[in-house]
């Protein structure tokens, strides 16, 4: 099967790793894929990919520059190209923007075109209203559209009338994940404990919340720290948030990691209390890790990766109290922390594995119109 496969950049972030994930995956089993990034200042490519996997920059197709209004168009007729020289199976494209104009040029030749939104489109603030109008009037022409969250297939129909197939798919966990490991000291051994919030310092991650409910908490457990990984434009007020709370000692934040992964198994306790969320792949990578995980209720991802609270503590979103006691629990708790952690990460390993997801896309293929010819053997 030959995929063409698009995708905005492939700078270090969650959608651009589902991408390199999947076109690695299909790779590996004998597919023939092409990944094009579309950001036409070009960039480096942050991950690595399978040595058959094709990376073509769309910036080195386009024969002009074209400024101001008719970039657009440039990009759309080098895709429209690519398309044609390429002679994929199936095209498979990520992110809005990149959706809607992978629709246009494509239109008129014959290959299937699978598009995914990578957030909630809901409660997502990434699309201006030109954008969601043109997404309203090129989706119905797509093949699928995949979602990732069951939560967001409601109202995306009311969002975009038309659709004849509507698809979810989650992210699936990376394939170099560590294996999980535990931790099972008690309070009262020679260490001192963390709990740990990790993701984006900017308002809708809530952060200013967890600092508030865990300074409640501290005299409580005098043995536990806050560690909020992440960097952004809230960082001063966080800081002075947690200095006029007396809790400098006790609440750090060191900035972003090159080592999530090392950072969330360094952990005692996870906990997500985001506003919003697309698919937090840090809450399924905490999970897998074997953390106990506190989070809100949040739209959308945590109720389906949590299966309604049996491998997570699952709380109201705007619940404090409710998040206080949740995390109280697992803090006073060792025996607890150890099940709920050994909980999450066999249940999410089993259905957010790459060969499971891989599985998945071969149904969203066929329903596509594409029959993969060959069997899952990914590792």
């Amino acid at each position: 099967m030959k995929i063409l496969f698009f995708v905005s950049s492939m700078h270090a972030g969650g959608a651009e790793r589902v991408a390199a994930t999947l076109a690695n995956g299909w790779a590996q089993r004998g597919d023939t894929v092409m990944l094009v990034p579309t950001y036409t200042g070009r960039g480096d490519c942050f991950y690595t990919l399978n040595e058959g996997v094709q990376l073509t920059w769309l910036a080195d197709r386009m024969t002009k520059r074209c400024p101001g209004v008719l970039a657009p168009f440039a990009k759309w007729f080098a895709i429209r190209k690519l398309v044609r020289d390429f002679r994929p199976d199936v095209i498979v494209s990520f992110l809005t923007n990149v959706n809607v104009t992978v629709l246009m040029a494509a239109r008129g030749l014959n290959v299937p075109v699978v598009v995914c939104e990578r957030t909630n489109p809901a409660f997502s603030n990434s699309s201006g209203a030109v954008l969601k109008r043109l997404r309203k009037l090129t989706y119905p022409s797509a093949s699928v559209v995949v979602l990732q969250s069951e939560d967001s297939v409601d109202l995306f129909h009311d969002m975009v009338p038309g659709l004849d197939v509507l698809e979810v798919m989650p992210n699936p966990l990376p394939p170099d994940l560590p294996d999980a490991r535990y931790r099972t000291r008690s309070p009262g051994d020679s260490t001192r404990f963390r709990l740990m919030g990790m993701g984006r310092l900017v308002a809708i991650k809530r952060f200013d919340v967890l600092i508030r409910v865990f300074g409640a908490l501290a005299p409580q457990f005098p043995d536990w720290d806050l560690v909020i990984w992440g960097e952004g434009p809230l960082r001063e007020k966080l800081e002075a948030q947690v200095r006029e709370a007396g809790l400098a000692s006790r609440v750090s934040l060191p900035g972003r990691t090159s080592k999530p992964w090392e950072e969330l198994s360094a952990a005692h306790v996870f906990t997500m209390v985001s506003q919003v969320e697309g698919f937090p792949n840090v809450l399924l990578e905490a999970m897998a890790l074997g953390r106990a995980c506190v989070t809100v209720d949040c739209p959308s991802g945590p109720r389906e990766m949590t299966l309604d609270g049996e491998c997570a503590e699952l709380v109201p979103l705007g619940d404090d109290t409710a998040l206080s006691d949740a995390l109280a629990r697992l803090m006073g708790d060792a025996v607890l922390r150890d099940v709920l952690g050994r909980r999450a990460a066999a249940s999410v390993r089993e259905r957010y594995g790459l060969p499971d997801i891989m599985l998945r896309w071969d149904k969203v293929f066929t329903r596509a119109g594409v029959r993969p010819q060959r069997k899952v053997n990914a590792e």
